[in-house]
């Protein structure tokens, strides 16, 4: 298990932008489940919607990408030291089924499906009280900085 102070040292990512909150398990170079609680003092919230607050896709799809970076560094035994970042390289297949809101835990499972010359590629979903709310294929390449 990874808690915040731990995720510092596998994201560049802060506050308003770190998306994650807390890793429950991995599995080197196979998988990773996470999780971020939406709150409703979220600054995205202001505008999006101020009568109907709901969690903006693209947060969600960039949470699950931060989730396939922990495990990319993690899986090789890498902190990001500023010599090399993961950057989202393609999203594909992407659905979202159901809008997350304040209040929800959203879950987060990444799974490795190929990783060749720092291109790694992820199956990624995101849930809501166990049902899929969100998902997608990413690919995300390592470059240098």
């Amino acid at each position: 298990m990874m808690e915040v102070k731990d995720i510092f040292d596998y994201l560049p990512h802060r506050y308003p932008f770190l998306l994650v909150d807390r890793v429950t398990e991995f599995v080197p170079g196979v998988s990773l489940k996470g999780y971020k609680n939406v709150t409703f003092n979220e600054p995205q919230f202001t505008g999006h919607f101020p009568n109907n607050p709901i969690m903006p896709g693209v947060m969600i799809i960039e949470a699950m990408a931060q989730c396939t970076g922990i495990l990319a560094f993690r899986s090789q035994g890498e902190k990001p030291d500023g010599s090399s970042m993961y950057y989202l390289a393609a999203v594909d297949n992407c659905r979202f089924r159901q809008p997350a809101v304040p209040g929800d835990r959203l879950d987060f499972e990444v799974v490795t499906t190929g990783n060749k010359r720092g291109i790694w590629k992820f199956e990624c979903v995101t849930k809501v009280n166990g049902k899929v709310i969100a998902s997608a294929d990413l690919l995300c390449a390592e470059r240098k900085v």
